[in-house]
């Protein structure tokens, strides 16, 4: 992923907190969701990133259809903890289902491998039921941890899946 292409990779992201989200976290917030400002923030993001974070995208016919990215983990008090954490991870509603999340997972995972992580972590809204039967296919399970989420003054529930990453993860082909 390159600066030309965070526009794309916002309107995934805004458009997949929409669709995800919907009915679990405020109205407001989802509708306040700006494409323009979530790029901007990308663009500051790649920028100033000292090459621990990796963001990969799924294309089809030329488009950007999914975007997911992962670095290393930290702690409540920002320390990095070894391992790493899966940051995000969207695709467009349309997409669902055409393998576009699991080739991002993967490649994902691969990363954090080859960098030596030797788990890796991510949180997800614990209503998300779909978000989560997707992660414990790919070999997630919720190691115990839940906090809450901030949003508008509303808590949302997450819950914290964590996997093991092997030589295998690691020797999976690059996609992309």
């Amino acid at each position: 992923m390159g600066l030309d292409d965070c526009e794309n990779v916002a309107r995934v992201r805004v458009r997949g907190w929409r669709t995800a989200y919907a009915g679990m976290m405020p109205q407001a917030y989802l509708d306040a969701m700006s494409v323009q400002e979530d790029a901007a923030r990308r663009r500051a993001h790649l920028a100033g990133d000292d090459g621990t974070t990796h963001h990969l995208v799924a294309e089809r016919a030329g488009e950007i259809v999914g975007w997911g990215c992962c670095g290393p983990y930290r702690d409540e008090a920002g320390r990095p903890t070894g391992d790493a954490e899966l940051y995000a991870l969207y695709v467009l509603p349309e997409h669902h289902g055409t393998g576009a999340g699991r080739a991002l997972t993967a490649g994902l995972l691969a990363r954090a491998a080859a960098d030596g992580h030797p788990r890796m972590l991510l949180w997800v809204l614990t209503r998300n039921a779909r978000a989560r039967r997707f992660y414990e296919r790919a070999g997630f399970v919720p190691d115990g941890a839940e906090a809450p989420f901030d949003v508008l003054g509303t808590a949302v529930p997450e819950t914290r899946y964590a996997r093991r990453l092997s030589a295998a993860d690691a020797a999976a082909p690059s996609l992309g």
